[in-house]
């Protein structure tokens, strides 16, 4: 038999329902705030990655399913959504256009790391990017989004949020973590060592929990800003004061890709276990002319679906949805029936079954699929042009004319 990659699952029944569920919550949300959807492809060019989330970071380093294709070139499947859109962006030269893109996408990335609970090879996700926009408000909108999702879903967060300063800033303060980190360099792991020649700030998101104890003196970004980050910053979190989204100071918090400037923030969870990032982004204003189009703001994120999922799973989330169980008690009602499932799912969803059964056991099935409607034909209804209507959550049992389903059903469902 064979079976499905390490590490690559199949998302079917209630975990179906509880994915289209998230996708459909979080496509609402970035709709309301004027985003619209763009689908990249799962395959680019391995420059791409290379070039904006860092030779330095993981992904890159490690996690990668990179290949040379039939026709030589270097390819890689997508290991996070942000490039992609990026490199979308610049290729249709919307960067040499004035006004505001906003874009939403959700689907399948791939990273070759050892699968865990709530970590895959291939898993999803969902994000927004916006261009073109400097204001710190959008900062806070971005922000917002995500919070608003998180509360639709039931989820309780903490929000992290820190600022990673910018060209006028991030210099001097490099200078001072390398220094500092030089005369530590010893007590580090492998990983830190190499990261203070590539990327030093990496080194503040070590999880190694000895690194974590050395680093503990580390010179913080925060205290080193110029005045206009240190302006943008106090604002930023002004502005989720006053819009009731409460939020904790990370110094150390610089997300786990090279791209990101100014704004950096995590909704982090401690429902699956110990306390992971399941919503995270930031500012990324360098990026688009890294990959060679025209100076362009941004500012996004990036929610882990499977993550997510786990955590609904976990509470025994039921969605709630509007299905109707359509049945006949003979055979020679099933044309009938037939015809009008039909007419209903032009607006309902719809469970026919084509045998003829007793009663009890159509209600049976319909209890099985959560049915919130039963709709049945038997020899009294059909010489009354009628149908046997029961409300299977309140218990409303009844029999009803066939032409007044409609409005029946408008009234309940």
């Amino acid at each position: 038999m064979i079976k499905a990659l390490r590490g690559m699952n199949d998302i079917l029944n209630e975990k179906a329902q509880i994915y289209k569920h998230i996708v459909e919550i979080c496509e609402s949300v970035a709709l309301n705030f004027g985003y619209s959807f763009i689908e990249t492809p799962k395959l680019e060019n391995t420059s791409l990655f290379k070039r904006s989330v860092g030779e330095s970071s993981d992904i890159v380093g490690k996690e990668m399913y990179e290949f040379t294709d039939k026709g030589g070139n270097d390819v890689c499947l997508r290991p996070e959504g942000t490039a992609g859109v990026v490199r979308a962006f610049i290729e249709h030269k919307f960067d040499k256009t004035s006004g505001v893109k906003r874009y939403f996408y959700h689907g399948s990335m791939f990273r070759y790391e050892r699968p865990q609970k709530g970590r895959l090879r291939e898993f999803h996700q969902f994000g927004i990017e916006c261009f073109g926009e400097n204001s710190i408000y959008e900062d806070a909108s971005v922000i917002i989004i995500g919070a608003k999702i998180l509360q639709k879903l039931g989820i309780k967060t903490t929000l992290k949020i820190n600022s990673l300063g910018d060209k006028n800033c991030m210099p001097e303060y490099k200078n001072k973590l390398v220094t500092f980190l030089n005369n530590i360099q010893d007590e580090l792991c492998e990983d830190c060592k190499r990261r203070i020649q590539t990327n030093p700030i990496r080194v503040l998101d070590c999880k190694v929990d000895h690194c974590k104890e050395v680093l503990k003196n580390a010179p913080l970004i925060i205290n080193n800003l110029s005045k206009e980050c240190e302006s943008e910053f106090k604002k930023l979190q002004e502005i989720l004061t006053k819009n009731g989204i409460k939020f904790e100071i990370d110094p150390k918090l610089v997300r786990g890709l090279d791209y990101y400037t100014k704004t950096a923030f995590e909704f982090v969870s401690d429902e699956i276990g110990s306390q992971s990032a399941v919503l995270g982004g930031g500012r990324y204003d360098n990026l688009v002319e890294f990959l060679g189009g025209k100076p362009t703001y941004g500012v996004g994120f990036a929610l882990g679906i499977e993550r997510i999922m786990e955590i609904l799973s976990s509470k025994d989330y039921k969605i709630q949805r509007k299905k109707i169980y359509l049945c006949a008690l003979d055979d020679k009602f099933i044309d009938q029936i037939y015809n009008l499932c039909l007419n209903l799912r032009d607006e309902y969803e719809v469970e026919i079954s084509y045998e003829a059964k007793n009663a009890t056991k159509h209600l049976k099935n319909a209890d099985n699929i959560n049915a919130n409607v039963f709709l049945c034909v038997g020899e009294d209804e059909a010489k009354n042009s009628e149908i046997w209507y029961k409300n299977l959550q309140n218990k409303q049992d009844k029999k009803i004319k066939i032409s007044d389903i409609k409005q029946e059903l408008k009234a309940n469902l």
